[in-house]
């Protein structure tokens, strides 16, 4: 009986050290957080802003144009085109005459559809008439634009991110002075919007935007509106109210038409239509 009772006890004993060691250890382990959304930084010669990356719905554009990034392919481009209450588009054609496309990789698959609309500070990838033709000229939008989303009769235009930080400075490149300058027809800008470099920050989250100006382009000018062929070719009123300064340059269509603004549409050729 004895025996009995003391190997009873050792048994009690060993299962209470059991459940001590698992009430020290604590709970199972979580399963590791979701990896947080990669962020760039975009720096112009009008400051510098943040874009977050959103390869859970747009996981094609997102890593075609990470891969732009890290190559440095984005250093002295332009923001070509600038359409008031519309949008900025850029980061296809080089910062010094004559302005020229630069090389590309083939285009991604258009990801439009995705849940993410083409809202205010949302960033799309640009592209040419065929839904499946975009490559590297992104476009930030100015204003609520749901328009630019598909529709079930036609392919839309694919947001891959939007901006976080540094808003100030993209709508102040949205009120520069635009006109035909160059061999561009329209709404470039009449003086140049250089984008100096786009890096990726990491880990996301550090690093705040300048929202000073960082200097001025090297070369004046600015590159050609993508091509618009088969889009009405005009631009959407002047917002944001523009100081009269920059109200006031020659040859500045946008602020005359009635007709809505082209889509931002990606030039395939060196001669670009105005848009």
């Amino acid at each position: 009986m004895h025996n009995r009772s003391r190997t009873g006890v050792r048994r009690l004993a060993g299962a209470v050290a059991v459940i001590g060691l698992g009430l020290l250890s604590g709970p199972p382990a979580r399963a590791q957080s979701a990896q947080p959304n990669p962020e760039v930084r975009v720096t112009t010669n009008m400051g510098s802003f943040v874009i977050e990356l959103r390869p859970n719905r747009a996981p094609l554009t997102v890593a075609n144009f990470l891969h732009y990034v890290r190559k440095g392919f984005y250093t002295n481009t332009l923001f070509h085109r600038v359409v008031s209450n519309f949008i900025i588009q850029g980061g296809g054609h080089e910062a010094s005459p004559p302005y020229a496309l630069k090389p590309t990789d083939p285009p991604v698959v258009n990801e439009s559809g995705n849940g993410l609309e083409n809202k205010r500070g949302a960033v799309g990838l640009a592209r040419a008439v065929g839904p499946d033709t975009g490559n590297v000229q992104f476009y930030i939008n100015l204003a609520d634009n749901p328009e630019l989303d598909p529709l079930p009769t036609r392919w839309g235009y694919a947001v891959f991110g939007k901006v976080i930080q540094g808003m100030s400075v993209v709508d102040s490149i949205g009120e520069v002075a635009t006109g035909a300058f160059g061999p561009f027809k329209a709404n470039a800008p009449l003086k140049p919007v250089v984008i100096q470099s786009i890096q990726l920050i990491n880990p996301p989250g550090l690093g705040s935007p300048q929202s000073t100006p960082s200097g001025t382009a090297a070369e004046p000018g600015a590159a050609s509106p993508p091509g618009q062929t088969g889009a009405p070719a005009s631009s959407a009123p002047p917002a944001e109210s523009p100081p009269p300064a920059k109200a006031s340059p020659p040859a500045s269509p946008k602020k005359e038409s009635t007709k809505p603004p082209a889509p931002p549409s990606q030039a395939t050729g060196s001669s670009n239509s105005g848009s």
